[in-house]
């Protein structure tokens, strides 16, 4: 994710606008695992590949005066968005989180949702983020493990087409979907002992606020997967013609993409 252009979901306002949205919906999952991994005021926390900085405001609050969050980004776009909301105790670099330059043992805590999954070499994250921590530190993970084992129920054969085309899309620019299952190898390999790994899985129905997360997905990102050709506009048109039906009938079940709870200590 060395430039915008890069980031497989982009960095538009549409976007920006999808990932508030998607962070209210998951912060209390967010807010759980912290509590787990020991989050506590006054540390020194890095928000690894922190986007536009909607957990980097959470985790200042948490740590207090006292504490303080790096927020690091490919992205200055989205680093410029959380600049401008002015959150106390939020600094940001704008660097590859590939690539991490930064001093050895700076931070007591650290923190990464959907990022790894993103990056052609997560493990070059993992050894920034082990040479960045304290001993004692501890590296908090949420990431899918199995992106197409998402469902639908009843079960769609045109949402099946479109997450064949996201995964399609995704694994073109280096990513990987199922990276959480190479995640707790690699974290030991770089000197961090994995203290927690549990699964995360949500469901929801229309109606509820967390349908409207797969929802705004989709309209964001499938018109890009026709621009890219990974989809056709006939498969578009066809998804968005059942979501909304589905949406309207009110009968259907969601299956959030099955995701891991890591925390990994140093030693």
């Amino acid at each position: 994710m060395s430039n915008e252009s890069e980031y497989v979901l982009g960095t538009d306002a549409a976007e920006l606008e999808r990932l508030g949205f998607q962070h209210r919906l998951w912060s209390a999952q967010a807010f759980a695992l912290w509590e787990q991994a020991g989050l506590a005021t006054g540390q020194r926390v890095l928000d690894v590949g922190a986007g536009p900085g909607y957990a980097s405001e959470d985790l200042a609050r948490i740590v207090g005066p006292r504490g303080s969050v790096l927020a690091v980004d490919a992205s200055q776009r989205f680093l410029d968005a959380l600049a401008r909301r002015q959150p106390a105790g939020v600094t940001t670099r704008c660097m590859d989180v590939q690539a991490l330059d930064l001093p050895a043992a700076a931070f007591d805590f650290a923190y990464a949702r959907w990022v790894l999954c993103f990056v052609p070499d997560p493990e070059a994250v993992v050894r920034g983020v082990a040479r960045a921590l304290a001993p004692g530190g501890r590296f908090a993970i949420q990431d899918y493990y199995r992106y197409l084992a998402l469902a639908l129920a009843p079960p769609s054969a045109t949402l099946a087409r479109v997450v064949d085309a996201v995964a399609a899309s995704w694994r073109a620019h280096g990513g990987d979907p199922e990276i959480g299952l190479r995640l707790p190898l690699l974290l030991e390999r770089h000197g961090l002992r994995v203290e927690r790994v549990a699964p995360l899985v949500r469901c929801t129905r229309p109606g509820q606020a967390l349908w409207e997360w797969p929802g705004t997905f989709f309209r964001t990102f499938t018109p890009k997967l026709v621009e890219t050709g990974y989809l056709t506009r006939a498969e578009h048109e066809a998804f968005h013609r059942e979501w909304d039906e589905r949406t309207r009938r009110g009968d259907s079940v969601f299956v959030s993409p099955p995701m891991l709870d890591i925390v990994a200590v140093k030693a």
